[in-house]
């Protein structure tokens, strides 16, 4: 294994910051030739060259710079190292990375997350959309901290992960206001023989309605089925068909969208999971996530 001599990248980091070896050789208190040295072996065993003359000043290479970017995070990250032991604050942000599943509305996984963004350490979010199956395999080697999804993980999932159950909801179905006003009068019964843009058959979700149009004797018309609840909003918007959604969701697709109800069950629910590999949550901003579902977004009244 090769390893890298510090000494030689904290001169080299400050030769790169000063713009000289003269500069550098007077914040370090030490001799020009051996800072000159010190960066001859650390070109030798990079084996680049690191700087190139510009006048009276060295100017970074291509692979300079690469190296320059890493001097800084690895002096930075080693400065807060020492905070971090003295417990004096290192102003460095809370990371949460959130696998979000395709299916997801994205208006529930804002609201749900928005909240650990007003945590009072910063927080330095990043979302990653997929299937919940790739999710999960990210989750299992600490790609992420947490998932969102409507349904829980498998049970005989290779994954050794947590579902925590933030809330459920009744279901609204909606349209176009045309497609709508027609259809509201005989609600369920309407709904069979209608256009309608469903959820892809994988889902937790999909199977709850199945059974309950199966319960009723509804059989629609199916127009589309879609992994992504955006793109189904988008066919819906343009008047393609009635949409099933959580009735968490109704104010803002009424709002936003145009959209209009055309009936309500109870007897349907869209269930909504954080999933993680602690079983008591730890993360902050999971933690805020999690508080939130339960006590605010899906809190019954």
């Amino acid at each position: 294994m090769e390893w890298l001599n510090y000494h030689h990248l904290l001169y080299f980091h400050s030769v790169a910051k000063f713009g000289s070896i003269s500069a550098a050789s007077r914040e370090l208190r030490l001799a020009p030739p051996t800072i000159s040295a010190q960066l001859r072996s650390l070109e030798e065993s990079l084996g680049e060259k690191l700087f190139t003359k510009s006048g009276r000043r060295l100017v970074l290479t291509e692979t300079g710079q690469v190296v320059s970017q890493y001097a800084d995070e690895i002096f930075s990250l080693g400065r807060e190292m020492v905070d971090a032991v003295k417990d004096r604050p290192t102003g460095r942000p809370v990371r949460l990375i959130v696998g979000i599943a395709d299916v997801l509305p994205k208006w529930i996984a804002y609201k749900l997350i928005q909240p650990a963004l007003q945590l009072p350490e910063r927080v330095q979010l990043k979302c990653r959309e997929a299937r919940p199956e790739r999710l999960l395999a990210d989750l299992a080697i600490h790609e992420l901290d947490v998932i969102l999804s409507d349904a829980p993980a498998p049970p005989l999932s290779k994954v050794k992960a947590f579902n925590h159950l933030l809330g459920d909801c009744g279901v609204v179905f909606l349209a176009a206001p045309k497609q709508a006003q027609r259809l509201r009068g005989r609600f369920p019964r309407s709904l069979d023989g209608a256009p309608m843009l469903l959820p892809s058959d994988n889902t937790a979700f999909r199977g709850s309605l199945d059974h309950w149009f199966d319960d009723h004797g509804i059989r629609p018309a199916a127009v589309g089925e879609f992994d992504d609840f955006a793109l189904l909003n988008t066919f819906a918007e343009a008047g393609q068909g009635i949409f099933a959604a959580a009735d968490v969701l109704e104010t803002q697709l009424r709002t936003v969208y145009g959209f209009r109800r055309v009936g309500h069950t109870d007897d349907v629910r869209a269930h909504f999971y954080a999933i993680s590999v602690e079983r008591h949550l730890q993360h902050p901003g999971v933690v805020a996530i999690c508080e939130t579902g339960r006590n605010a977004l899906f809190r019954k009244a």
